[in-house]
């Protein structure tokens, strides 16, 4: 699917690849304001989305590949704005190489991403999942008939990253009680305890942890960091939350966990990759809460991302400096 608004050629157009919005408004006022034409696709290759970015000078993307090939054929001194926060569908390397500037929003949603996650979290910890189930296939239980459930002034929660959503998911678990721990190599001791965290190495925390909930970026190294070897480190009464990216997770080695009873649930929002196959045994368990990569999700949210993102892409187009460059 693709349109195009605006008739004027003062400029190589405006591209958005590929969008799961409502609209485009925000880009339409952009391009308006600036007098170039925007053409809007549904692109999911790199040759498609090569075709499409032909010649511009600003490009949106959501989940289209940005490869060299992509990348080169952009105008020189192109800016490539992603919407989100995670940027693993853009080559940075070859961006850099080739000119080529690059922003993400990575402030966009952070309460919604942040509320998603403790939904997930609070409803394993609860086993709402499995109670809902049970009473379906058995019509009635006794609440122990599922194992103990730990009050939540006992439960011991890990967050692994502590950027802007992982302290807001911090934030919201402290009414709660929760004792709260956190892995993330690049903060402070001294800053996390300010907030209340207690900062340790990730084998300490999925020994301690009752709950391990991801909040790092995707990057070459680590890659498929909750595997087998930190599978069988955590307790076997924890439980995962994954919002942030599917990479991260292995996703084999968490389902073999989860059906022989080494880890008591999961709570996954992003997959690797997207959608989640059909045949994963993910789908058959019990003990996982499943979204479509909607954490990100509300009205709000994606108003404040196409917002934010075209404002990003108005400096960029003015040769200003850009809010949140990546390259």
């Amino acid at each position: 699917m693709s349109g195009a608004t605006g008739a004027s050629t003062a400029g190589p157009a405006i591209v958005v690849t590929d969008h799961a919005f409502g609209g485009t408004v925000h880009e339409e006022a952009l391009a308006r304001a600036t007098g170039r034409a925007l053409a809007v696709h549904g692109c999911v290759t790199a040759e498609e989305t090569a075709e499409a970015v032909r010649g511009a000078d600003l490009v949106f993307v959501n989940f289209a590949p940005m490869t060299r090939s992509v990348l080169a054929a952009l105008a020189p001194g192109a800016t490539v704005i992603r919407y989100g926060i995670g940027y693993d569908n853009v080559d940075v390397d070859a961006a850099r190489e080739l000119g080529v500037r690059v922003a993400n929003v990575p402030d966009y949603g952070v309460d919604t991403v942040a509320d998603h996650t403790l939904a997930c979290l609070l409803a394993l910890l609860r086993r709402i999942g499995p109670f809902t189930a049970a009473v379906r296939e058995r019509g009635w239980l006794a609440a122990a008939d599922l194992g103990p459930v730990r009050g939540f002034a006992e439960t011991t929660v890990g967050l692994v990253g502590t950027g802007r959503i992982g302290r807001a998911v911090a934030a919201r678990l402290r009414p709660f009680h929760f004792e709260v721990i956190a892995y993330d190599p690049f903060v402070a001791r001294e800053q996390l305890a300010a907030e209340g965290i207690e900062q340790v190495e990730l084998p300490e925390l999925l020994e301690r942890a009752h709950a391990v909930t991801l909040h790092a970026p995707l990057t070459a190294a680590n890659r498929h960091l909750i595997g087998p070897d930190s599978l069988a480190a955590m307790r076997s009464d924890a439980v995962l939350v994954n919002t942030s990216r599917g990479g991260l997770v292995d996703e084999t080695a968490l389902a073999e966990a989860l059906a022989g009873g080494r880890l008591a649930g999961a709570a996954l929002d992003v997959f690797d990759p997207e959608p989640l196959d059909a045949a994963s045994p993910l789908r058959a368990l019990e003990n996982v809460i499943l979204t479509p990569h909607a954490a990100f999700y509300s009205v709000s949210s994606l108003d404040a991302l196409q917002r934010l993102a075209a404002e990003e892409g108005a400096r960029a187009l003015a040769g200003e400096p850009l809010r949140c460059a990546v390259v």
